[in-house]
């Protein structure tokens, strides 16, 4: 593959060209490493290095071109370089360009919020498929070129091999995308150069400020994607979170509400409510899903508005909601013997805890007895660990604190973390058991008929990192094994 490289500039906003514009670009590279004769390397600031400090060692390797925000001082001959305001911007634009601007050939749409992102995506793109299209999916699960599986290592891949999923999704026939856009993608420009058709907020709490800092920053992320969506796009946000209205506040795109709440252009209302499925009425139109919370009330309601605006009939969305399926690891039951409920659920936020919790005691009553298996990762946010072990605490008969991803961390210093916000009449109910399956095991033996067990925070993933090391964990598999011993 080669692209002329005064092609490649057309996309990109330039401030300097220093050499020859005609000449073939053999590759596009951000990693100094894969960086290649005849290619182009993008020297990028990221979060643990500056693509910068390696200009002069690809230079010497013979590069066609170098784009970057500050020019070496010296210049190796023969090699163009090319000066940007912000070289992550030019890396996405380069890539959509590099290749052949999938994004514009695609109906693509793009969701963003703290929670929800996962199951909205992951329905709108089953709902495309149940309406008889080709579709691809970009989710923190796992990505989808039409009914192809391919890993997930992020939420929002780099520029690079999310346009080249995408041009993969073009060249399979799709004719729809769908993808989660993270606030680390937008704030990194990992979506710059794409073409959204839509984009949908589902709410804001707080999350990943070990990264953003403060909240504000994390919300104003979040807003960088609405900033960019085109006049012919449309944008639909939560009512319901204050958040919402912020989103829209400078997009060009067509606005759109949805509110479980108030008014709003997709309103809906919870009708009945039970373990395994959940009767709505989404625009005065009853319908039966096999979903249940208030969250995923939300998550459903703009998965409609999404697929309306996005180009499906109303009467065909409402038939093929009725056959949507939970997503792996959010709010997925478990039946046991002896009438004990477990469920597994990717809750990781106090926010999220609080959705899932608050829906388990509608449905038990006050008389149903929940017991909470929960962690929190480690090298990440400290300050949300005793906000979790609090809610999931004072919504539940009996807490057990034990392991998440532990990561660089001792486990046992993030579970004194999470019981620093427990009161002395929380503490009484509160075993901590660091390892995990262990902590799963005594859950289930200590369960009595009819109530539920909830084991939250890692949802669909199949591992424990500690030290480096991933090694395999299954939520869903250590229930099942515990229902079975």
């Amino acid at each position: 593959m080669a692209a002329k490289l005064s092609h490649l500039l057309k996309g990109i906003r330039t401030l300097e060209v220093i050499g020859e514009t005609d000449k073939n670009i053999t590759d596009l590279q951000s990693d100094s490493r894969k960086a290649t004769k005849g290619g182009m390397f993008v020297a990028v600031r990221g979060v643990t290095t500056d693509g910068h400090k390696y200009i002069p060692v690809v230079a010497s390797a013979h590069v066609a071109a170098i784009v970057c925000e500050d020019l070496p001082a010296s210049l190796e001959k023969g090699v163009t370089y090319i000066r940007v305001k912000d070289s992550s911007v030019a890396l996405g634009e380069l890539a959509s360009a590099w290749h052949g601007n999938p994004s514009s050939k695609l109906k693509l749409v793009g969701v963003t919020g703290t929670n929800g992102k996962t199951t909205t995506a992951t329905l709108l793109y089953e709902m495309a498929k149940l309406e008889g299209y080709k579709a691809g999916l970009l989710s923190t699960v796992c990505n989808y070129i039409h009914d192809r599986a391919v890993p997930a290592t992020h939420t929002t891949p780099d520029p690079l091999t999310l346009n080249a999923l995408l041009a993969e999704m073009v060249e399979a026939g799709c004719d729809y995308a769908f993808m989660e856009v993270s606030s680390h993608a937008a704030q990194q420009h990992r979506i710059a150069g794409l073409t959204f058709t839509g984009g949908v907020f589902s709410n804001l709490t707080r999350d990943h400020l070990d990264y953003h800092g403060t909240v504000e920053n994390y919300m104003n992320a979040k807003k960088m994607f609405f900033d960019m969506l085109p006049a012919d796009a449309f944008a639909l946000v939560n009512a319901d979170d204050k958040a919402g209205a912020y989103m829209l506040q400078n997009t060009k795109a067509r606005k759109y509400t949805y509110s479980l709440r108030g008014d709003a252009d997709f309103r809906c209302r919870i009708l009945e409510t039970r373990l395994d499925g959940t009767l709505l009425l989404i625009n005065n139109h009853e319908v039966e899903v096999r979903f249940t919370g208030r969250f995923n009330a939300y998550n459903l309601t703009a998965v409609y508005g999404a697929s309306i605006l996005t180009g499906f009939a109303e009467e065909e969305v409402l038939v093929n909601m009725s056959k949507l399926v939970p997503v792996a690891g959010r709010f997925q039951t478990i039946r046991g013997g002896d009438d004990v409920t477990a469920i597994v659920d990717y809750a990781h936020t106090p926010d999220a805890l609080v959705n899932v919790l608050d829906t388990i005691r509608e449905i038990v009553g006050a008389g149903g007895e929940i017991t909470t298996v929960v962690g929190a990762g480690g090298n990440r946010d400290h300050g949300k660990r005793p906000m979790m072990a609090r809610e999931a605490a004072c919504r539940s008969d009996l807490l057990i604190l034990t392991s998440d991803n532990p990561r660089d961390e001792e486990p046992e210093t993030i579970i004194a973390d999470m019981k620093e916000g427990l009161t002395t009449e929380e503490l009484r109910r509160t075993i901590c058991i660091t390892d995990r399956r262990e902590a799963i095991r005594t859950a289930l033996r200590m369960a009595k008929p009819g109530s539920v067990v909830l084991i939250a925070g890692k949802g669909h993933e199949t591992y424990q990192e500690v030290k480096g090391v991933r090694h395999h964990f299954d939520d869903k598999e250590e229930v099942e094994n515990g229902f079975i011993n």
